[in-house]
């Protein structure tokens, strides 16, 4: 894990104690992969324009580990992340639009791959060399539309486009094995002709490198290998920790765990 990683990390604990959220093992899950994302792969620090990249989070309960690597990158301040959970705020348990640095609205799961081949399509009639960036969870590769989107980007050729999976291997009714199992695996992304690579998603530098890889002019999907509840040992593969805000000793001792500051 990095340094950023485990930051996002401890804003995401910080601002799910105080808003009194669950959420919270999925939010680590991913904060790697926003770290590579945010302070390796994009760049551009603008929060709109039509030529820049899009980031779409697909599995949208996450929202708050998004929120975390906006405020860690300088996007969003301390004033705003602050209104995360209460009333009238544009930061909510789910993303939402209106939030400069937020293109999407997303939450009802399967659907942002939908998202993201849409927009890589305008960008590729556009002629333009914004690429598409959109983060889903291995559950979501159990929705049909996913699969739907997936042969339409295939179709197309998109290769400006670039999907990370969250792997870890549960989800909110159970592990992914019990539910329906073998869905996130590269045969079967191969099979919908992606260009499928595996990596470890709690390396940001591994998932960076993916990325810039020659293309091959098709789209490209990382199966980034995590664990839920990284960096806190309790909530580590714990399904209630889908659900579950944390107590005051909850809290001290996940931040202790990751040397957590904010």
């Amino acid at each position: 894990m990095g340094l950023t990683g485990n930051r996002i990390r401890s804003v995401v604990l910080a601002q799910s104690k105080r808003a009194g959220t669950g959420h919270i093992g999925c939010c680590l899950s991913v904060a790697d992969i926003l770290a590579a994302l945010y302070f390796d792969l994009l760049t551009d620090d603008r929060l709109d324009g039509a030529d820049r990249d899009r980031v779409i989070l697909s599995k949208g309960h996450a929202a708050l580990a998004l929120y975390a690597a906006l405020y860690c990158r300088g996007r969003l301040s301390r004033s705003e992340l602050e209104t995360y959970g209460t009333d009238g705020t544009l930061l909510g348990v789910h993303p939402e639009h209106q939030l400069r640095g937020i293109d999407f609205a997303t939450g009802s799961l399967g659907m942002g791959l939908s998202f993201a081949a849409g927009a890589a399509l305008a960008a590729q009639m556009d002629g333009g060399r914004r690429h598409v960036h959109v983060l889903m969870s291995d559950a979501e590769c159990n929705e049909g539309s996913t699969w739907e989107a997936a042969s339409f980007a295939a179709q197309h050729r998109l290769d400006g486009l670039t999907g990370y999976i969250d792997v870890n291997g549960q989800q909110a009714l159970g592990y992914a094995d019990e539910v329906l199992g073998q869905c996130a695996t590269p045969a079967r992304w191969s099979a919908f002709g992606w260009e499928a690579i595996e990596v470890d998603g709690h390396d940001p530098a591994a998932i960076a490198a993916a990325v810039r890889r020659p293309r091959q002019g098709r789209p490209r999907i990382l199966l980034c290998h995590t664990v839920f509840g990284c960096g806190v040992s309790f909530m580590e593969r714990q399904i209630r920790w889908h659900y579950l805000p944390m107590t005051d000793a909850d809290y001290a001792q996940a931040m202790h765990e990751i040397g957590g500051h904010v």
